[in-house]
């Protein structure tokens, strides 16, 4: 396993830039531009004050990324509201998840963030209501294969994806955050029980506190693939660091945890943000976590030796002769933790052997 990569280490430290030369900085913005993080990587060098100081050239890389970022903000705003008038007929709070939270509620991982989709959560006896507005609405679901629909239907936490017929814009819509078939079955009523509005408006709300962390945390620690691994350990950093000045966040955070049944989500979350973005946990913090979620010492050791390649840039700078199988035990560990053995087994050789053949139009 290398050290560190060139943008984790400006990540913990953004005046490491002060003594990089050009091909340095050539290698900085291709891992940047690989994870997802251009615009990150410019708003922290402006945060600290380092922006005039980036070579000409460079700078106007972290310059075009900016505003790509600011119209990719502008559009997230006009999807949401959007949603907000399909549905407003329902009843239902507009409960925003993952990156269309961060940004309508003015949270720090919306710094630099771009996402391909708006995410939201609804009751599960509610979803055909909502999925029915939706349609009245221009907005379609883009999984047609038949075995596709009953695999989100009966078995996932959403709606087949849903795509607007118009714009192009993509929706995913959640009932839960996990899996039916998962082998942890977070409450969906607790998550929506302590949701609260986002500031400013009595239509859209977003996760607690502390279940935006554990959301986040279970996203990235319970998914077949990393390709954005360290994007979103970056808004894990930035969300413990916000939430982290408010009076008892820090002591009820691993109860929480437990009680959605996502303790060991949580103790990888915070062993990683430490251990790569020199996150400042409270040692009681850390404590708690870790006699809630650790896992055996020889798990915990196979579990390092995979995240530690996968929550980094996947550009060749970072790679090691292990990290094809690092990701290949990562793709199965997801997938076992969202379905039973023979579930699993059934839905990997439909993927491997039946939907390549429907998919180009073989009868079956």
């Amino acid at each position: 396993m290398k050290g560190l990569p060139l943008l984790v280490e400006v990540l913990r430290d953004p005046a490491r830039v002060g003594g990089l030369g050009l091909a340095e900085w050539d290698l900085l913005l291709r891992q940047a531009a690989n994870a997802g993080l251009a615009a990150s990587l410019g708003a922290s060098l402006a945060d600290a004050g380092l922006l005039a100081s980036v070579p000409p050239a460079a700078r106007r890389h972290l310059e075009w990324a900016e505003v790509t970022l600011q119209a990719h903000r502008r559009t997230v705003r006009f999807e949401v509201d959007q949603i907000r008038r399909a549905l407003a007929g329902l009843g239902l709070p507009l409960i925003l998840l993952k990156g269309a939270a961060y940004v309508l509620a003015g949270l720090p991982p919306a710094q630099g963030r771009i996402f391909s989709d708006v995410d939201i959560l609804v009751p599960k006896e509610r979803i055909g209501e909502v999925e029915a507005a939706l349609m009245l609405h221009g907005w379609a679901t883009v999984k047609q294969d038949p075995y596709d629909q009953r695999y989100y239907r009966e078995w996932m936490h959403e709606l087949p994806p849903m795509e607007h017929v118009q714009r192009g814009s993509a929706l995913d819509v959640h009932h839960a955050i996990l899996p039916e078939t998962a082998r942890a079955r977070p409450d969906p009523a607790l998550l929506r029980a302590a949701a609260q509005p986002v500031p400013g408006s009595d239509e859209l709300w977003i996760l607690g506190p502390h279940d935006l962390v554990l959301h986040s945390a279970v996203h990235l620690f319970s998914e077949s693939e990393t390709e954005h691994g360290l994007r979103d350990l970056l808004d894990l950093h930035r969300l413990l660091l916000h939430f982290g000045t408010a009076p008892c966040f820090w002591e009820g955070l691993a109860a929480r945890a437990v009680q959605l049944q996502l303790a060991r989500p949580l103790f990888y979350a915070l062993r990683y943000c430490s251990r790569l973005l020199a996150t400042p946990v409270p040692a009681a913090t850390l404590a708690a976590a870790e006699a809630a979620g650790r896992p055996s010492t020889l798990l915990l050791a196979l579990m390092d030796s995979i995240f530690l390649r996968m929550l980094v840039p996947q550009h060749p700078s970072c790679a090691d002769g292990l990290s094809p199988l690092a990701r290949g035990a990562l793709y199965l560990r997801g997938n076992w933790l969202r379905m039973p053995p023979l579930m699993l087994a059934r839905h990997l050789f439909h993927k491997a052997f039946i939907s390549p053949r429907t998919s180009t139009g073989e009868q079956v």
